[in-house]
């Protein structure tokens, strides 16, 4: 059987950072392959924040795999459907949002696994395997290997709850929404704050203890990128679309008002 490939899953697996770029604006499926060569491993395709709907997710999903570059979609909830739905299209792995319990894990990784790993239903040949012919218990189990299933963390309740929700089997990383876990804590846009800090060293510490991959979202500053890193962040979102957009533009109308 031909071998799938998650090269960002691959990446965390060496204990290498899995850098990723989030897809707000983005339209087009060459968007893979311009992210590619931008040095991105990883698409974070957002189905939670703007408008991305499935058949468009799905599209840029399918020419990411064919770029080398890992689609990943955030789902919007979690309902099986937003989950299944993309992981049939093609995407190799799904973020699930707001997750504050190990119950609610187990669930999202339930819904994602072929039996005998969960209890996702089996659609015929996936896109991930290019459509070709397998052995349906080959074919499931491939795909299960190859998913990488990341549940986000944004309260303090999923902070205190953290042991529990990285041992869940079936999930591969939790990741720290850094920007909502602020404003659940009352402390908005305070990323270098004590206690974002002893929130990333528990979500690591459980990580570590369980075999799991511990993420960073929210925080775009180098410097603080780095603070994080050092403790033990590895699965790192990097930016998105929209901002990289913004800042290339602003820097470059700036530039030409100035040659006048």
């Amino acid at each position: 059987m031909t071998q799938i490939v998650n090269r960002a899953k691959q990446r965390l697996e060496t204990g290498e950072l899995a850098i990723g770029v989030g897809l707000r604006q983005a339209r087009t499926v060459d968007t893979g392959k311009i992210m590619k060569t931008a040095g991105f491993d990883w698409l974070f395709i957002d189905m939670e924040h703007g408008t991305m709907g499935v058949d468009m997710a799905v599209q840029i999903a399918v020419a990411a795999q064919d770029a080398g570059i890992t689609p990943i979609v955030r789902v919007p909830g979690h309902e099986h459907y937003h989950a299944t739905r993309v992981l049939d299209g093609g995407a190799l792995g799904i973020v699930a949002p707001h997750v504050d319990d190990a119950e609610t894990a187990a669930r999202i990784a339930s819904h994602c696994r072929y039996p005998p790993d969960g209890h996702r239903s089996m659609a015929g040949m996936p896109p991930q395997l290019g459509f070709q012919t397998y052995p349906i218990g080959e074919a499931a189990a491939a795909v299960n290997a190859a998913l990488l299933i990341v549940v986000m963390v944004e309260s303090p309740t999923a902070v205190e709850n953290v042991d529990a929700i990285a041992a869940t089997p079936g999930v591969d990383a939790v990741l720290i929404g850094t920007n909502d876990l602020c404003m659940e804590m009352g402390i908005p846009g305070q990323f270098d704050h004590p206690r974002v800090e002893d929130a990333y060293r528990k979500v690591v510490a459980a990580c570590r203890a369980h075999g799991k991959h511990p993420g960073m979202g929210g925080i775009y500053d180098p410097t603080l990128m780095k603070k994080y890193i050092d403790i033990g962040a590895r699965l790192i979102l990097s930016g998105n679309d929209f901002s990289f957009m913004m800042a290339a533009a602003k820097t470059q109308a700036a530039a030409v008002r100035e040659l006048l």
